[in-house]
């Protein structure tokens, strides 16, 4: 008996150890003549970081993905919710330093800031840029994202056709605060959870993260990480590393991460952007409240903006609605290219007015 169980333990491991290393730490080819599927390393800032390319057609719009976090990747779930939008964007995602496949380039780093984050992906930018041959690239942010996405197209808005923000930061602390404790208090009448309303009335109560998965505030749908945690377990460009770096990378940066550029998060907001804006936001939301992000969107000056609502999402709608997300970056592609066309009539229109002679 003893021998028939250590024979099923050894086979596990082995096929684990198959499965997790030997079968990952790549990722799947395209079938299409001038698809791009690649899994790679860039030096940016000096330190080698990873990213994944995948698209159905290279000369297709380079859209790149910033994740949350700081250090929370999405690349562990692309395998999960981008493949609608491989077919009409060449999709990057990159683990900045720390996060997820990229865990090793903190180490190599001597400082965590927002700046030399701000510098990476102002290089990469250009990098893509050059590499696609595309003046612009879109640029999607999440969560934090956002924050980055933003100090990115106010330093640099000739880099990017458009802003994209999804779990949008927006609002001061206090206001987020607020906006989750009344989600909160009415979860607990709603259920009768009495463990929360007993919290929710001393006065001061802490919220959490779990708090807001319980009661849908995080995953539509769902009551915890799993959901997400079992979805990066299967993706191929992750090796067992990699997935155990996840959180490892995550709580690094977060304990790490210096704001040195303004604003800060959450204590102050960019005004004004020369490219621009979309803002795809889960009515569920309460990890970053939507409707301090409609707000703000209201306050914002750009020169072109839209809001659309995901009434099936909160804090994930790319990982809730993929399909619905796609369809709707594919219409953001039309309205901008339209858009910065008009811009270029109007330029060589100005350009020819002053040319003629008086």
């Amino acid at each position: 008996m003893a021998l028939v169980s250590a024979t099923i333990l050894a086979l596990t491991v082995f096929a684990v150890w198959v499965e997790f290393v030997l079968s990952r730490g790549r990722t799947p080819p395209i079938d299409a003549p001038d698809a791009i599927a690649s899994l790679e390393q860039v030096r940016l800032g000096g330190v080698e970081q990873w990213i994944l390319i995948r698209g159905r057609d290279r000369s297709n719009p380079v859209l790149l993905f910033l994740h949350g976090g700081p250090g929370m990747p999405a690349m562990f779930l692309a395998h999960a919710f981008q493949h609608g939008l491989e077919q009409d964007f060449v999709v990057v995602q990159w683990d900045r330093r720390g996060a997820g496949k990229s865990f090793d380039a903190a180490a190599k780093s001597p400082v965590l800031s927002v700046s030399q984050t701000l510098a990476d992906t102002l290089e990469l930018s250009r990098i893509l840029r050059t590499r696609f041959h595309q003046p612009r690239i879109y640029l999607v942010g999440h969560s934090w994202g956002t924050y980055l996405g933003l100090l990115a197209v106010r330093a640099h808005p000739e880099y990017y056709a458009a802003y994209v923000g999804t779990g949008q930061l927006a609002g001061n602390r206090a206001e987020v605060q607020r906006a989750r404790l009344d989600f909160l208090t009415r979860a607990a009448e709603r259920t009768n959870d009495a463990e929360l309303r007993a919290r929710l009335a001393t006065g001061t109560p802490s919220v959490t993260e779990n708090d807001l998965f319980e009661y849908g505030g995080e995953l539509y749908g769902a009551h915890s990480f799993w959901p997400i945690l079992k979805t990066g377990l299967m993706a191929p460009e992750y090796t067992l590393r990699d997935v155990l770096n996840v959180k490892k990378g995550a709580d690094l940066v977060a304990r790490e991460m210096r704001y040195d550029l303004e604003p800060k998060p959450l204590e102050g907001e960019i005004q004004k952007v020369d490219v621009p804006v979309f803002l795809f936001l889960g009515r569920h939301d309460f990890n970053t409240p939507s409707q301090l992000a409609a707000a703000y969107l209201g306050r914002l000056d750009a020169p072109l903006k839209g809001l659309v609502w995901f009434e099936h999402s909160a804090h994930f709608p790319f990982f809730s609605q993929p399909g619905r997300f796609h369809r709707e970056m594919v219409d953001v592609e039309h309205e901008v290219s339209a858009y910065w066309k008009q811009q270029a009539r109007q330029e060589d229109e100005a350009e020819g007015r002053q040319q003629v002679p008086k």
